[in-house]
């Protein structure tokens, strides 16, 4: 059942610029919504807020200006009812051609700038209840050769948040977890980055193969973002909203394939692993 009093409901969005955050701003603002989002430059705060999407600048990985945007929110909002993460960007290349510093980096946005965010406004939601809701991917889910740093990021960020999800739920804050596919957003352009290191050992296999591979298939991605949001925001409406969403197709065929190969793995296997605990005396 959908909420009556979901429009003027106050939301905080990270990562507004472009993609999945661009359209939600936008749809809840024509909605009359009470929308912030954030930016990491000032220049990009005039094109935003000309679609009257209100902005402050916060890069997730900055704890002082984190702390920051709790307390401007707290006086121009007086809280949060929605908090989503969504800030991100995405990192190609096979394990062995990243380096420490490439697996470190989109680590600390994709997982650690989620968590820190989330902690800032956990106190105010724990007051007054609401809904947290984090960006992940089918990514999060699924395993794919090529893109094993962004698969452990959106791997952690899950297993945070259906932790997460357990420990808030006595205070009635509700957490979803969004688990798209290929959306036409700037995911597989402007949002991605590639290796900088080559292994030639890779040559013409996934992983090395899958950064040009999504480049060529930007911009004729399946997945409509407008219809994304829209289902997103009609999740966090309902009064029983689900743990996870998945977004597309395609993400619910690789979800249903992961979980076939996770029961076959467990029914071929279950005897051996049953058969571990000490032999009774």
């Amino acid at each position: 059942m959908q909420r009556s009093d979901s429009a003027g409901r106050r939301w905080f969005i990270t990562g507004v610029s472009t993609g999945f955050g661009r359209e939600m701003a936008r749809v809840l603002v024509e909605g009359g919504n009470q929308v912030i989002g954030t930016v990491r430059r000032a220049e990009q705060r005039a094109e935003l807020e000309a679609e009257r999407i209100d902005t402050i600048l916060m890069d997730v990985n900055d704890t002082a200006q984190v702390e920051a945007a709790v307390a401007e929110v707290q006086a121009r909002l007086g809280g949060v009812d929605i908090l989503v993460n969504n800030a991100g960007f995405g990192q190609t290349g096979a394990a062995e051609a990243l380096s420490m510093d490439e697996f470190r980096a989109v680590m600390e946005t994709n997982f650690f700038g989620a968590v820190a965010v989330t902690r800032a406004f956990l106190p105010q939601l724990r007051e007054a209840g609401g809904t947290i809701v984090n960006i992940s991917s089918m990514a999060g889910l699924i395993g794919f050769g090529g893109m094993s740093a962004y698969n452990a990021s959106k791997f952690a960020l899950e297993g945070f948040s259906e932790a997460l999800a357990e420990e808030v739920a006595p205070f009635g804050v509700k957490v979803l977890i969004v688990e798209p596919g290929a959306f036409r957003t700037d995911f597989s352009g402007r949002s991605i980055r590639n290796a900088s290191n080559r292994v030639v050992a890779y040559s013409g296999t996934q992983a090395g193969e899958i950064g040009n591979q999504m480049g060529q298939y930007h911009g004729s991605e399946p997945g409509d973002p407008v219809k994304a949001v829209k289902a997103i925001i009609a999740a966090v409406e309902t009064d029983a909203p689900p743990l996870r969403l998945a977004l597309g197709a395609d993400a619910v065929a690789g979800i249903e394939g992961k979980i076939g190969r996770l029961n076959q793995d467990l029914a071929a296997w279950r005897d051996t692993s049953v058969a571990t605990a000490f032999d009774a005396a």
